[in-house]
């Protein structure tokens, strides 16, 4: 059953039931409620999980495979960088499963939900937004430094730029629109996979401190 549906039920408790018992009432209520957003978010917190792990095997592989040695530090400190934010999801996960096996009252229990997801959300845009300048950093380190090893770079840029400085504003707007366009999506992306929720718990904190 949905949160609106849940909101429901508790206005009718609130005004129909004993007012000795509908306390009790409504953290049963919620304690079953709420269930099924700690599982939507354990559910998606999974799938970065096997999404992280995933990048880091592809990472290292091309770390260890790649045919100079500026591709082995590039994806090799990617793959450090992703296991990083394993790291935080993993913690996050264990973090929600510790919610949903511990008995809370009930405004405790909807503010921690709420916490924990917008811990969630606000890693996750940080860490991708930092992605962005550090993926374009590492790569004009690794061209200028290993310039010999990377043969075609030269030959791509000079074909298109017939100035450095051309080749650099270049460079400077792909970057821009790439993280304008990510910046948008994440946003986009955590607001309809987890801030929804948010947002609906939160109005029914707001309600419950109302009855207070």
């Amino acid at each position: 059953m949905e949160l609106d549906e849940l909101k429901s039920l508790i206005n009718q408790k609130l005004t129909t039931a004993d007012a000795g018992r509908s306390g009790n009432d409504i953290a049963q209520i919620l304690t079953r409620r709420t269930g099924s957003v700690i599982d939507k978010l354990k559910r998606s917190l999974w799938i970065e999980i096997f999404s992280c792990i995933g990048a880091i095997l592809l990472f290292a592989y091309f770390g260890f495979a790649g045919g100079n040695h500026a591709y082995h530090i590039y994806f090799s400190v990617f793959a450090v960088l992703t296991a990083i934010f394993l790291v935080i999801v993993i913690y996050l996960l264990k973090r929600t499963q510790q919610l949903s096996a511990t008995a809370l009252p009930v405004k405790s229990n909807l503010q921690t939900i709420v916490h924990i997801i917008e811990s969630f959300m606000k890693r996750y845009f940080q860490f991708t937004m930092g992605m962005i300048p550090a993926c374009f950093v590492f790569a004009l380190l690794l061209i200028y430094q290993d310039h010999g090893s990377i043969p075609d770079a030269g030959t791509i840029f000079g074909a298109y730029f017939k100035t450095t400085g051309q080749m650099f504003l270049f460079l400077i707007g792909y970057v821009t629109l790439l993280a304008a366009g990510i910046y948008y999506f994440t946003r986009w992306y955590l607001k309809r996979l987890y801030g929804r929720y948010v947002e609906q718990l939160k109005q029914c904190i707001l309600e419950l401190e109302e009855q207070d």
